[in-house]
C-alpha cells in the first residue's frame, strides 16, 4: 500500500481491564491471517513514560539524549522515541510510511477514529458518548437496557464480529 493510500484504523477503547489488549491482540491475529500487514499503537495510559529494557545500549543512547534509539537483532528491531512533543496522529504517520494495511490503536479515547469500546460496569456507559463509536461490546454484568440504541454485541459473540470487521477491512465505516 503506498503512502497517502488508504488504511484502515480502528481503535479499541474502555477502562482498565475491560479486556482491550486480549481484543487488540485478536484483531491483529485476524487481519495477519488474512495477509494484512498490521501496526499496533498502545497509548500507555498510566502516567509516566513508559518503562524501557533498562540496562541496554539503546536505552542508554536514549538517557544520555537521544531522541530516537534502536536496537536490532535476528530482523526485529525495537525503537525507543522521546521527542519533545509525540501525538497520535505522527505515529500514524510513521505506520503510513511502513505501509500498514491495518492500524490498531489501544487507548487514545479522545481521538476521532473508528472506535469499538468495551462495557464492563455501569459506568462504563459514558464511552458511548465518544465519537466514532461503530460497536460496543458489553460484558455479561454490563447492563443490556443501556446499548439498545447502539451497535453491540455480547463479549463472547466478539470473534464473530472481529472477522466481519477483517472481512471489510477496506472500508472506512465498516458495517460490524
Amino acid at each position: 500500500m503506498a503512502m497517502g493510500q488508504h488504511r484502515r484504523i480502528v481503535q479499541v477503547v474502555g477502562y482498565q481491564n475491560s479486556g482491550k489488549t486480549t481484543f487488540v491482540e485478536k484483531i491483529i491475529r485476524a487481519a495477519v491471517e488474512k495477509g494484512l500487514k498490521v501496526g499496533a499503537i498502545k497509548h500507555h495510559g498510566h502516567g509516566g513514560k513508559p518503562t524501557s529494557i533498562s540496562g541496554k545500549d539503546s536505552t542508554k543512547h536514549a538517557a544520555a539524549g537521544a531522541q530516537i534509539a534502536a536496537v536490532e537483532g535476528e530482523g526485529a528491531v525495537q525503537i525507543e522515541w522521546n521527542p519533545d512533543v509525540f501525538e497520535l496522529e505522527k505515529i500514524v504517520e510513521v505506520y503510513d510510511f511502513l505501509k500498514m494495511d491495518w492500524i490498531v490503536i489501544e487507548g487514545y479515547k479522545q481521538a476521532t477514529y473508528d472506535k469499538v469500546v468495551l462495557l464492563k460496569e455501569r459506568q462504563d456507559a459514558a464511552l458511548l458518548e465518544l465519537s466514532n463509536v461503530i460497536l460496543a461490546v458489553y460484558w455479561p454484568e454490563f447492563p443490556e437496557e443501556i446499548i439498545r440504541e447502539h451497535r453491540s454485541i455480547r463479549l463472547e459473540d466478539a470473534d464473530d464480529a472481529i472477522n466481519r470487521l477483517v472481512e471489510k477491512e477496506g472500508g472506512s465505516h465498516a458495517k460490524i
